[in-house]
């Protein structure tokens, strides 16, 4: 686990409520603190949507809806005058693209080996911080996906043109 603080907050929630920078993630869960406190619950209801539905917009076999999907109802959320006090976002990496990553990394893992490859966006006293993750099936001394995943975040940020340091 590594957390990066974000040096160009702005930019940030312009590409992430916006743009596009965060639509291949999963959102986990989100909250967002101002006058009142918004949870967000990102569990895909699949009782809402028909199986059609659901093949149509991409969403079978996942867990958690892509952040796409909730967005611009984040967007309204935190756009105003004013800053929120506080906001999380728990970002999940997509199975598509955690499958790929454990793939590429090198390291001893399985994609069956790990539940969730976490980003968390976290707000407060107007630091912007990032902290990555992993969860795991099974325990092993073994680090170097872990290393594999703090490195892509990174990259992540730096191809998105958004300055960040490691803390």
């Amino acid at each position: 686990m590594t957390v990066f603080q974000i040096e160009e907050i702005g930019s940030l929630l312009n590409q992430m409520l916006k743009g596009t920078m965060f639509d291949h993630f999963l959102l986990q869960e989100a909250s967002v603190s101002q006058a009142f406190r918004t949870d967000i619950d990102g569990t895909l209801r699949t009782q809402f949507y028909s199986e059609e539905e659901m093949r149509q917009r991409g969403l079978s076999g996942l867990r958690f809806l892509p952040f796409s999907h909730v967005r611009p109802f984040c967007l309204d959320l935190i756009r105003g005058n004013r800053k929120p006090e506080s906001f999380r976002f728990v970002f999940l990496l997509s199975p598509q693209n955690q499958a790929g990553t454990i793939a590429h990394a090198g390291s001893s893992f399985h994609t069956e080996d790990v539940t969730g490859m976490f980003l968390n966006l976290s707000y407060k006293k107007e630091i912007l911080t990032c902290s990555t993750g992993i969860s795991y099936r099974i325990f092993s001394p073994d680090k170097s996906l872990e290393k594999e995943w703090d490195r892509l975040a990174m990259l992540f940020f730096r191809q998105h043109g958004i300055a960040v340091k490691e803390l």
